[in-house]
């Protein structure tokens, strides 16, 4: 079995990729196909026995366009939404204000008002409806697709609304011409325009949210440079990375990125490869060693031979899993999907029956068609279509209040099924920055002055451990004789004496009388500096990452919610445990890749868990967009953010416990808005088609269409009530 992600053109909606995807996984060879319109990709996964042009003629056969094999370059095409927006969004003001003025009496525009000038009124109002048609077309011609092709949904509600409301209205448009005036009280040309825009307003928002992943993406394009550094006969020559070939001797200096995945045949060095293990200290790499594609050397000349180069390299093999996570959907349940699936049909039989039994009943014509569509009118899902996005819009608002940004509609509803969170350790549970987290001074200076002699001399180095004592710098001195002891330490001079950092290597023939208070910080995962002064122990440091405040308390939250909790790091066994059993964690995973960490996710879906990961960098983002939800932090790297679908914008993890509560309270609301929503037209329905009509109850369009906004209104006040949740 083999995979592939290729460019799809041509589609609109999300009729056009249903039925993209079915046509797909219909044809011969073809073992699961899984369109995303989004991206405008098909994942497919195909037997061996076929090729690439034998997909693409099907992906043409289908009716839309091959665009080729996707290579992570994107095309910046033009897009011209929010000026539509805008322009319709100012236009439906003076919709409104014509065919409501005489209802509210404000002034009306006088060769306008509907009992002067009733011609007039109904013509300008169907122009002005045209625009909002043709900006609305694939809405239209999606719902018609899912009609034809029995896949009713959503779309194919709206799309019957706007056309039965266009087309009703038209044809009184004409009678209105033709000299009955009193007709133009039954226009709904305002209905079909109010319908369009907000329907694209949502898909606006909605393609805006979605496009950080391809912004993911780039970005996961970019961690590599652009160029390497190959070592010849006649010496050194720079090259693009797409000469590059498996074998080429490479070198990388300081402060360079590694060109591609290798390993190391000559010199050493400390290389930052955070982005894909997630361990805040750099790794000290030696001959032998691999090393990754973007990682950046600190401190040493390393030569290396390249072993992965193009799509099997780390990066491409992150992307892939990236784009995967995005492809494949999930089985989410969608209620108001499901309801639509059976509704709409049967809506369009009782209309056309309705139609068909006033007319062998001897009903005159347009009573009959008044009926239908009053039947239509009545039935028209809106307080159905609210119910699900006006709740999670206001639960999306009652969260931003609570400094959680929720970037895509499903997450609410899937955050009340979580059972399992997983956490990555540096940046996550910890402040992902070495920081001092224990310091013994043996002299006889204060602590602020003796950190501030050790910072001035750590500020000429470039060691990662530097950047612990950045803070402490508050006088500057001056320092002399400065030198890097390898694999030892560093010495300079101040004042004239000297003064020598680094680990135990540096006491020599020093008795060391502080032994146990080195076995204490080594224990707790730090990384440890003794400070000399001449011949003298002063001082001894711990360095490490340091737990989150919140983190411990957070945990214990989660526990009584009957979460499972799992620590998943890149970071070295010892650390791992060593933090996990800090803060009450049992499952702890550790040095772990991106794609194991994917695969961990996966395994635990398919045993039915509905997972939470928790990340910050670059090497979370495919985990972060292969589990239910994907949550980092606004301090997090733009890709973790990008894939992600919650965004903790205060950095307080103790936020996630909120999240889920209102994740419950949300699905509880929408249930509520869904039934209230199905009882009014259960109840409605059999009024429209005026089956009470001989004991006096009966409706026309203009009350089904007040009814109808009356159940409208029943669903927005139960939803607002989700603006009062409290934590």
């Amino acid at each position: 079995m083999k995979k592939i992600i290729l460019k799809v053109d041509g589609m609109t909606c999300s009729a056009c990729s249903n039925m993209l995807e079915k046509y797909l996984n219909k044809q011969k060879g073809i073992i699961d196909a899984s369109v995303n319109l989004i991206l405008g990709q098909a994942l497919i996964h195909y037997e061996d026995n076929i090729d690439v042009e034998t997909l693409g003629k099907y992906i043409n056969e289908s009716g839309y366009k091959f665009g080729g094999i996707y290579n992570g370059h994107e095309e910046n095409k033009k897009d011209n939404s929010a000026f539509y927006l805008i322009f319709l969004g100012i236009l439906i003001i003076l919709i409104m204000y014509i065919s409501m003025s005489h209802m509210i009496h404000l002034p009306a525009i006088p060769f306008l008002h509907i009992m002067n000038h009733p011609v007039n009124y109904a013509v300008i109002l169907c122009l002005l409806t045209i625009p909002y048609l043709i900006y609305g077309k694939d809405i239209i011609w999606g719902g018609i697709k899912n009609l034809i092709h029995k896949s009713a949904n959503m779309d194919t509600l709206v799309s019957i609304g706007v056309l039965v409301s266009f087309i009703y209205s038209f044809v009184n448009l004409i009678l209105i011409i033709l000299g009955n005036k009193i007709l133009a009280q039954n226009l709904y040309f305002e209905s079909v325009c109010m319908i369009i825009l907000f329907i694209k307003l949502g898909r606006f928002i909605d393609k805006n949210s979605k496009e950080k992943t391809k912004e993911a993406i780039k970005e996961l394009i970019q961690v590599t440079p652009e160029s390497a550094l190959l070592k010849t006969k006649n010496g050194e020559k720079e090259i693009t990375i797409d000469e590059v070939k498996i074998g080429d001797i490479l070198i990388v200096k300081p402060g360079m990125k590694v060109a591609v995945d290798g390993e190391i045949i000559k010199g050493s060095a400390h290389f930052d490869e955070s982005f894909i293990t997630g361990e805040s200290r750099p790794a000290k790499k030696e001959i032998k060693d691999k090393i990754v594609a973007g990682s950046i050397n600190y401190d040493g000349l390393v030569e290396y031979k390249a072993k992965k180069i193009g799509p099997k390299s780390t990066i491409s093999e992150m992307v892939h899993l990236v784009l995967e996570a995005s492809n494949s959907k999930m089985p989410i349940s969608r209620i108001a999907d499901k309801v639509s699936f059976y509704f709409v049909p049967i809506i369009l039989i009782i209309a056309i029956l309705t139609f068909i039994i006033y007319l062998l009943l001897g009903t005159p014509l347009n009573s009959s068609l008044i009926h239908m569509v009053t039947v239509l009118v009545v039935a028209c899902p809106c307080a159905l279509g609210l119910a699900t996005p006006l709740a999670i819009v206001i639960s999306i608002g009652v969260s931003a209040k609570n400094n959680i940004l929720v970037k895509t509609s499903e997450t609410l509803e899937i955050a009340s099924k979580i059972d399992t969170i997983i956490f990555d350790k540096t940046g996550t549970l910890t402040y992902g920055k070495l920081s001092i987290s224990k310091f013994y001074n043996y002299s006889n200076y204060d602590d602020k002055n003796l950190l501030n002699i050790i910072a001035n001399i750590e500020g000429n180095s470039t060691h990662p451990i530097a950047q612990a004592f950045a803070g402490y710098n508050m006088n500057e001195l001056n320092v002399l004789n400065y030198k890097e002891l390898s694999g030892i330490g560093i010495t300079a001079k101040i004042e004239s004496k000297n003064y020598y950092l680094g680990n135990s290597k540096i006491l020599d023939k020093i008795k060391n009388n502080h032994k146990k208070d080195e076995e204490n910080l080594a224990s707790l995962g730090n990384s440890i500096i003794y400070i000399l002064e001449e011949n003298e122990i002063i001082g001894l440091i711990g360095v490490k990452d340091v737990i989150r405040n919140e983190s411990k308390r957070t945990i214990k939250k989660l526990k009584k919610l009957g979460i499972d909790i799992i620590m998943l790091t890149g970071d070295n066994e010892i650390t791992a445990n060593t933090i996990g059993k800090e803060l009450g964690i049992d499952n702890i995973i550790s040095n772990v890749m991106p794609s194991e960490k994917t695969k961990y996710i996966k395994e635990l879906q398919k045993n039915g868990k509905k997972v939470i990961m928790v990340g910050d960098g670059i090497n979370d983002a495919p985990s972060l967009a292969t589990s239910d939800i994907g949550i980092s932090f606004k301090s997090s790297t733009d890709i973790a953010t990008n894939s992600s679908n919650v965004i903790i914008t205060n950095d307080n993890i103790e936020r996630i416990v909120t999240f889920l509560l209102i994740g419950k309270k949300t699905l509880r609301n929408i249930k509520q808005n869904l039934f209230w929503a199905f009882i009014y037209n259960i109840l409605m329905i059999p009024l429209a088609i005026g089956i009470f009509k001989k004991i006096g109850l009966g409706i026309n369009p203009m009350i089904a269409s007040a009814s109808m906004m009356l159940s409208s209104l029943c669903v927005v006040f139960n939803a607002l009530r989700l603006r009062k949740i409290k934590f």
